[in-house]
């Protein structure tokens, strides 16, 4: 049989063109069409690794442009799988407008594989829990993708329990067990803590993720940890955390700095809570730079591009997203493996500057 040559365009008959008289095409079409065997163009399909990327490719390639797509219940009823992994995410704004990058991330991560992505949100007032148990009892979905992990996250044990596949954006306690990609959230607090007590900085106020969130307790303890190590008085802020909204981190910050409290130093653990920052210490009289100084853990490139003298350290996103995409499917494919993880750490020679 003919191989299809990748320059050449595929010839698509009228009689297929034309509406209810066109054939779905299907792996034969494919395997016609590339010279192929009709297991290998499913395997190729299916990202098998011991087929060659330029085969992966070029049967790729066809398929998209024959318009080929799987059937689902056939593929379900072959493999026992539906190809698809549901990231579960708060539908609370601030978060979401967090995880833009991290939906876009997976997404990508799941290109040019037979996985699809699901977003299945949960609201503020619902048990987290609940989507997760929807998708194992329905088994829509082959494994999920869940963040704001707590350090005993309810999730995580179930899903131990049931042996259902998942990557977590955040450690557990049972972290050694499960795949994971996770932001060294201690390791930037003493980063921050090391930063400001270089320039001489005394007295920090740490805008800090909900401590009941695994990466909000680590976050403190680093920070108060480097704090005693240099001398430098820490202090967590109350009323508000850097998930909330940036009015409410705004108040809190507003009424730390009337009580009297000194203030020449801030530790912000996003975007958000860092223009609340600068907003409040403005407001107070404070200057950036000079009478306080401001440290931000950012995903996007933001903050210096409006005061150039706040210090930042990037979180990569889309590294992550990327990552828990690909540690989903090996906890699918390969669930004899060790689950794929990896920790961020934030360095020195990581501050932004641009």
């Amino acid at each position: 049989m003919a191989k299809h040559d990748k320059n050449e365009k595929v010839m698509v008959s009228d009689s297929e063109k034309s509406g209810g008289a066109r054939k779905q095409p299907t792996l034969k079409t494919i395997a016609a069409l590339t010279g192929l065997a009709v297991p290998t163009v499913s395997r190729a399909l299916g990202g098998a690794s011991d087929i060659s990327v330029a085969t992966r490719a070029r049967v790729r390639s066809v398929a998209d442009e024959i318009g080929y797509v799987p059937n689902r219940a056939g593929v379900r009823l072959r493999t026992g799988r539906t190809n698809v992994i549901s990231l579960v995410l708060s539908s609370e704004h601030e978060v979401m407008n967090h995880t833009a990058r991290l939906i876009s991330a997976v997404a990508s991560g799941l290109r040019e594989t037979p996985f699809h992505l699901n977003i299945t949100p949960y609201f503020a007032d619902e048990d987290p829990m609940k989507p997760i148990r929807y998708i194992v009892e329905t088994r829509s979905a082959d494994a999920v993708i869940f963040n704001q992990t707590r350090h005993e996250d309810p999730r995580v044990a179930y899903l131990r329990s049931v042996g259902f596949p998942f990557a977590t954006h955040g450690r557990t306690v049972w972290s050694h067990e499960h795949a994971y990609y996770d932001y060294d959230n201690a390791a930037f607090g003493a980063l921050g803590v090391a930063e400001l007590a270089a320039r001489g900085r005394r007295n920090i106020l740490l805008v800090a993720p909900p401590t009941e969130q695994r990466y909000g307790r680590d976050m403190i303890i680093g920070a108060e940890t480097k704090g005693r190590e240099h001398g430098v008085e820490v202090r967590v802020l109350s009323g508000a955390t850097s998930d909330d909204a940036m009015q409410e981190t705004e108040v809190a910050i507003d009424a730390h700095i009337a009580s009297g409290a000194k203030l020449d130093g801030l530790i912000c653990g996003s975007n958000a809570s860092s223009i609340a920052a600068m907003s409040s210490v403005e407001r107070a009289g404070l200057v950036l730079g000079d009478t306080v100084d401001l440290f931000s853990k950012e995903v996007v490139p933001l903050l210096r591009r409006i005061r150039p003298s706040i210090l930042t350290v990037h979180e990569d996103l889309g590294e992550t997203g990327n990552f828990l995409a690909r540690a989903a499917m090996a906890a699918v494919l390969s669930p004899e493996k060790p689950p794929m993880q990896f920790l961020e750490v934030p360095t020195s020679e990581r501050l932004m500057d641009y």
